[in-house]
Parts: C-alpha cells; sequence; structure tokens
C-alpha cells in the first residue's frame, strides 16, 4: 500500500508541475496574444486573404480560422467553431475536409509546452499546415466526395469581442489568462492517471515485456523502441497524456530530443479516443463525417510524419 501512495504522490507531483510551471505560463502567453490579435481583428484580415486561396483544398473562411485555433490556441478550440460551421449550413464535404484538417494538425496545447523540452516548433509548426491542408484536399476530393456539396449561403462573420481602448485589451487579457487556467488545471486529472498507469506498468515489467516483444519490429523500420509506452498512452489517453510520459521519460534518460522530434509527426496531433471523442461533439453532420476525415487525417499524419523523419 505505501508503494502505490508513493506512486500516486510521485505522479501527482509532476502532474502539477507540467501544468502549473510549464503549460499554465506558455498558455496564458499564446492565448492573451491570440485573443488580442482576434480583437484587434488581425485574425479576421488573416481569415479573409487566405479563405480564396484555400478554398479548393475544400476549406472555408471558417475552416481556416480552425486552422490557426488548433495551432494556436488548443485542440478544444476548433469545437466551437465546427459548431458554427454546422449551425449555418456549411456542406458534409466542407464539414469533413476541416475535421479531417483539424485531427491532422499539431496542438498548441501540446507543441507550445512540449517546445520548452527540445521539441523544434517552427518545423512542427510548417509540417502541421502541410499535413493539415493535405489532409483537407484529400478528404474533400476522395475521402469525402460522396458527402452532400449542398450548403446554404454561408455567414463567415467572426464573432468576437472588440479591444479599441484599454479597458477592452484587460478584459480580452483576463479572460485568456481564465481560458488558459481552465485548460492547465483541467489537464491534472488525466496527466495524473498516465503517469499513475506508467509508473505501475513500468514496476510490473510490462513496459520491459511489451519493448522486448515490438523492438525487433520497431528497429527494423527505423523507429525507437522507447516509443512504445508514449505511443500506446497518445492513442488511448490523448496527447496531454503523451506530453506528460514523455516529459517524465526526458527527464529520467529513456528519450532524447531527437527520438521527441522524429516522433512528432504520428503522436502530436489530437486524432486519438479522447481527441476524436470531444471533436466530434460539436455537432451531429460533424459525427457523422467522422469516418472520411479520419481517413484523411491519417494521410496528413502520415506526410507529417516523413517530414518529421527528415528533421
Amino acid at each position: 500500500m505505501d508503494l502505490i501512495t508513493d506512486i500516486i504522490l510521485r505522479a501527482g507531483r509532476s502532474a502539477v508541475e507540467l501544468s502549473l510551471f510549464v503549460l499554465l505560463p506558455i498558455m496564458v502567453v499564446m492565448l492573451s496574444l491570440m485573443r488580442l490579435l482576434e480583437a484587434r481583428g488581425v485574425l479576421d484580415w488573416v481569415v479573409a486573404r487566405l479563405a480564396p486561396v484555400l478554398r479548393p483544398a475544400g476549406l472555408t473562411g471558417l475552416g481556416v480560422f480552425a486552422a490557426l485555433q488548433i495551432n494556436f490556441v488548443s485542440f478544444a478550440a476548433p469545437v466551437a467553431t465546427l459548431t458554427m460551421m454546422e449551425s449555418r449550413g456549411a456542406s458534409d464535404r466542407h464539414l469533413a475536409a476541416t475535421l479531417a484538417m483539424v485531427m491532422a494538425m499539431a496542438q498548441a496545447n501540446v507543441t507550445f509546452p512540449m517546445a520548452a523540452m527540445g521539441l523544434a516548433f517552427g518545423p512542427t509548426l510548417l509540417l502541421s499546415v502541410v499535413g493539415g491542408l493535405a489532409a483537407a484536399a484529400v478528404t474533400y476530393h476522395l475521402f469525402g466526395r460522396h458527402l452532400s456539396a449542398q450548403e446554404s449561403t454561408m455567414d463567415e462573420t467572426l464573432h468576437h469581442r472588440i479591444a479599441d481602448d484599454a479597458k477592452g485589451v484587460l478584459d480580452v487579457i483576463n479572460r485568456a489568462g481564465a481560458e488558459a487556467f481552465k485548460i492547465a488545471v483541467g489537464a491534472i486529472p488525466m496527466l495524473v492517471l498516465a503517469l499513475v498507469a506508467v509508473m505501475i506498468l513500468r514496476l510490473t515489467g510490462a513496459i520491459d515485456l511489451l519493448t522486448a516483444v515490438l523492438a525487433p519490429g520497431m528497429l527494423a523500420v527505423g523507429l525507437d523502441p522507447n516509443l512504445i509506452l508514449p505511443t500506446l498512452t497518445k492513442y488511448i489517453a490523448g496527447g496531454t497524456a503523451y506530453m506528460g510520459v514523455m516529459d517524465e521519460m526526458l527527464k529520467n534518460g529513456t528519450a532524447t530530443v531527437a527520438s521527441l522530434n522524429a516522433s512528432g509527426g504520428f503522436l502530436i496531433h489530437p486524432l486519438d479516443v479522447a481527441g476524436v471523442a470531444v471533436l466530434i461533439s460539436a455537432g451531429r453532420r460533424v459525427a457523422q463525417v467522422w469516418k472520411p476525415a479520419a481517413l484523411g487525417a491519417l494521410v496528413g499524419i502520415a506526410i507529417r510524419t516523413v517530414g518529421h523523419g527528415l528533421l
């Protein structure tokens, strides 16, 4: 019993340190910046310029906004945009393309904190954009070509707060800080559970056994066998849990910055059990197109994986 208690306390300490001393300050700064740019109309200007260029890839103006959200806010931020697209009459093909793009891109709530661990942020962001656009295009033109293209006249106005004076700026910053705090504190339970599970699996020898079985195949394709644990964690418990496990592995020397960057393409994205569950909660029609969207996302993730492997 003392051993279990010690594991829980160590996992809790690591989870709180990662959430409050790494994730929280980074998300406060980035969310404040993004919300200020949004309130000042900068993002509206960017979306208006990019939307016509990206329409052949199956993206509308709101789809472009969803791309900015996942890359610079968090993986859950596009849920509201997907809901807005559905309620405003976007076609099923456009919904599928946008969902595929979001599932293939790197989520900001993982990339920003992991940049402090050694993740190459610039290349990760570039490959995220390339993979996401590829996922949207292949979904719109291939996997989702059978979906309905009928849509209502879309109102693509972005409704958000305005910061045209000092009071407005402070209000935006306070709200961004509260949003960042909610993200950081909300990550603690999953981090604790993931770290407890990892420590118990290591204690029982299950990880060593699994690594011994899978290592030959992974080495044959040039993958680090130490990635077995973070990969299982990511696809079952999500990106935040993966981040906690990778942080712990980097600290104890069982993972390296090189392996972190090499694996970023297939491990940093919201296409996992937890991520898909959150994203399809955006609406009934969004949930109906998740299968073609997931196939398209896999193409984008494959492109990102090759790119990260070349870093």
